[in-house]
């Protein structure tokens, strides 16, 4: 089927892209002097230690990537990132609604698009200062919405998955569908388990650590979406 080539393509992409761009971000972070004679000269804010995020918390995404020249690469990423999620979403639903006989708007590809308009949204501003509060509220509170719609969306369509398996059995890997589960299942866990502690002050690098490692689990799912579906002729 050509949904399942495409969203396969788009997978691949929505998983690798935005995962270098914050990596890239990162090296560039933690070896500014590479740049120090060119244009590209990395701002101060911008520049930290050697260190494992991931790990450690030593810093955030955003710190990594929201001052020159790391935004030249994180926000034309997530744009990029948005623009291919809207397309996967839109062909997900298009094969289902082909499964399923039906012509019809699921409800995981509100979610999904919606989950790709906030990402761009968060790309926007992020980097752009302004010492007001509420501005500063309505940046986590965008972020926020990314992330729930982008998990409410991957779990809805995991859903559908397991109602159509035997419709599907021969073209997807029935293993890769079971990871899906446990994959969304342990995003569910942990970001409710984690909610007390994110919403009190402090706990700085336990935050900035979750930050780096949910956003890995978060395009994780589509990884996984590249090897589920077997390749079609």
């Amino acid at each position: 089927m050509h949904e399942i080539t495409q969203i396969r393509k788009l997978s691949l992409w929505i998983f690798l892209i935005p995962l270098i761009a914050i990596n890239l971000c990162l090296l560039i972070s933690q070896n500014p002097e590479f740049l120090e004679n060119t244009f590209l000269r990395v701002d101060q804010i911008g520049r930290s230690k050697f260190s494992i995020p991931y790990l450690d918390g030593s810093l955030s995404i955003s710190r990594a990537s929201r001052t020159f020249p790391q935004y030249l690469i994180f926000k034309p990423a997530m744009w990029l990132t948005a623009l291919l999620l809207y397309y996967y979403w839109k062909n997900s639903n298009i094969l289902i609604n082909n499964f399923k006989s039906t012509d019809i708007s699921y409800k995981f590809k509100t979610f999904g698009i919606l989950s790709a308009i906030f990402l761009a949204i968060h790309s926007v501003f992020l980097g752009i200062k302004f010492d007001i509060q509420i501005y500063k509220l309505f940046r986590r509170v965008v972020l926020l919405l990314f992330i729930i719609f982008e998990i409410i969306a991957q779990g809805i369509l995991v859903y559908h998955f397991l109602k159509i398996k035997n419709k599907i059995k021969d073209l997807i890997n029935k293993k890769v569908l079971f990871f899906k589960i446990i994959l969304v299942a342990i995003l569910i866990v942990v970001g409710l388990s984690s909610l007390p502690i994110l919403i009190k002050s402090g706990n700085t690098h336990f935050k900035h650590a979750l930050e780096w490692n949910y956003f890995v689990g978060v395009i994780l799912f589509y990884i996984l979406s590249r090897i589920f579906w077997r390749r079609t002729t």
